[in-house]
């Protein structure tokens, strides 16, 4: 996590846009960091001091100009206010933001080729940014690379990490790959794992987990009913031949 000391006359919030107004190659680029975002949502419902956005521009002053943002298609930061009132964040804003730098960034290769690993990577090395993930599902044989390539920033380099799911221990979570379902579409997806490598469950399918629970519970009390019916009838049953045998049954 970096902090700045703020240079003079920055704009505020008013005069920026949201983003690059870019749009995205594909609609994946938004589900995938967004099903990250809603295990988040689960997993650290009683936390307050974290943001998760998706596409949303980050306007810094390492660059050349404070109002020109690079937008990734994800960034976490840790250390800031959840939500920000009345109507959320419009972007990432690192001055107004207590001079918090995003701990990590996703970058979704698409088509359109946009300086993944070389213009975005020398930007969010010289912002800070701890964690840089680039998801190449697609085209990583065009651009030589391997689909999921996880850096760290180490004394302002870039350090490839091994492995995977990838820990990360400032976050406290893991990041890797896993063929699941998520809005009813069965395919890779990104998901967080916790520290002995279990992946954490999406909404979705937390659901069933807790549908086949209940259904396991109903059927485990249908058995006990019918067992216990069987009893009944069995010693009524018994009953029955005893009286026949004359004896009287206590």
């Amino acid at each position: 996590m970096v902090r700045y000391h703020p240079p003079q006359n920055l704009p505020p919030i008013e005069e920026l846009p949201d983003s690059d107004d870019r749009p995205v190659d594909n609609e994946l680029q938004i589900i995938v960091p967004t099903l990250l975002r809603v295990i988040l949502n689960w997993l650290w419902a009683d936390r307050k001091d974290w943001f998760f956005g998706v596409n949303m521009g980050i306007f810094h002053t390492t660059g050349e100009n404070p109002r020109v943002p690079i937008v990734p298609d994800a960034l976490l930061s840790l250390g800031v206010e959840h939500t920000v009132q009345p109507f959320g964040r419009p972007s990432y804003i690192i001055w107004n933001e207590n001079w918090i730098v995003p701990i990590f960034v996703l970058e979704y290769v698409s088509r359109t080729y946009g300086g993944e690993y070389d213009e975005k990577m020398e930007t969010y090395a010289r912002l800070g940014v701890l964690y840089y993930l680039i998801y190449n599902p697609q085209y990583h044989a065009r651009d030589r690379h391997e689909p999921f390539e996880l850096y760290r920033l180490v004394e302002g380099e870039y350090v490839r990490q091994e492995g995977e799911p990838c820990w990360m221990p400032e976050i406290g979570l893991g990041i890797g790959r896993e063929v699941g379902i998520y809005v009813n579409w069965e395919r890779e997806w990104l998901y967080w794992y916790d520290q002995n490598g279990q992946r954490l469950l999406s909404p979705e399918e937390r659901l069933e987990e807790e549908r086949e629970r209940v259904e396991r519970e109903r059927q485990r009390t249908k058995l006990e009913r019918q067992r216990a019916e069987q009893e009944r009838d069995r010693a009524e049953r018994l009953a029955e031949q005893l009286r026949c045998l004359g004896i009287e049954p206590e």
